[in-house]
């Protein structure tokens, strides 16, 4: 019985006992990162931005008992956001259409100031930051609107900063995350000059290596002739210090001329007769051969009637 009542008490009478308390503003609870701000008939009372367990009564007296129907609670999230606005246009120094897209975070810095001073201060925010965006990078030079964010983006930020926190927002990090052409017929005609460049360049590396080629095809065979040249000189010497030296042994030299014309014979094809040693045909031969080429050539006779 004891244990049902507890148990009764625990899970059912308190949870509902700290409700009807939280309802009637004794107390209230405000969670990590967030803020409560209490207005009663147009003024701000009370503003709880500590994370805890916080006691209306003690703090805001009798006021926190008509809160609920005469004054109003807000419930603000001051954890960091973030955005990303894209392709804010912009024109470089050369007349080229730019897009920017830039990403910002943005806190609530003042909980009264973003509740009463502007009716949409996120709105404004990214206004003032696409407004300030064109402002400050308008007429940049292309190669350094291209290269150098980090620069553009802290000239943002100081820009947008001040203007930020008198409605309540305070702006943190800033980043230009693209930078891009917004005019597609530029686009085209880029990539059309980047890949004219490439077949330049290719081009070119291609011919440099032609010419190198032919370079040291060149130079390899002006060496080679140099060294042939240099080969075809010596061998005279060569030759002719060898036969000095055949030429010492007579019967060595005359042996070598003999297998040397025999060579050039068998080698030049001729017809050759041979004679047995002690032959006297030869003679006759040359005198038949003589009296031959010397007799004129026969008169064909000629036909009847001629």
């Amino acid at each position: 019985m004891a244990a049902g009542i507890a148990f009764v008490l625990s899970f059912g009478l308190v949870p509902a006992l700290l409700a009807l308390l939280q309802l009637l503003g004794v107390y209230t609870i405000v969670t990590e990162r967030s803020c409560q701000v209490y207005v009663l008939f147009g003024k701000v009372v009370a503003i709880l931005d500590r994370p805890g367990l916080h006691f209306l009564v003690m703090r805001l007296g009798w006021k926190a008992l008509v809160m609920r129907w005469l004054g109003r609670r807000y419930v603000l999230d001051m954890r960091v956001d973030q955005e990303y606005l894209r392709s804010n246009p912009v024109n470089s120094e050369e007349g080229a259409p730019m897009g920017i897209g830039i990403w910002y975070e943005m806190y609530i810095s003042d909980p009264v100031a973003y509740l009463f001073k502007n009716t949409d201060p996120r709105g404004s925010l990214a206004a003032n930051v696409s407004n300030s965006t064109v402002r400050c990078l308008s007429n940049l030079p292309l190669d350094e609107m291209l290269v150098n964010r980090h620069s553009m983006s802290q000239t943002v930020r100081a820009e947008v900063s001040p203007k930020s926190h008198e409605w309540g927002y305070k702006l943190g990090s800033i980043s230009i995350r693209k930078v891009h052409f917004r005019d597609h017929e530029m686009i085209k005609q880029i990539e059309s000059k980047v890949v004219n460049r490439l077949r330049q360049v290719t081009g070119a590396i291609k011919q440099d290596g032609v010419n190198r080629v032919s370079i040291i095809g060149s130079t390899a065979e002006r060496q080679a002739a140099v060294e042939f040249a240099k080969a075809a000189a010596i061998r005279p010497r060569i030759v002719g210090a060898a036969l000095q030296r055949i030429a010492k042994d007579q019967d060595v030299f005359t042996a070598l001329f003999e297998v040397l014309e025999t060579q050039r014979i068998i080698a030049g094809e001729a017809r050759i007769t041979l004679l047995p040693p002690g032959n006297h045909m030869l003679p006759e031969l040359l005198a038949a051969g003589g009296e031959a080429r010397r007799q004129p050539a026969p008169i064909p006779p000629k036909a009847p009637g001629h």
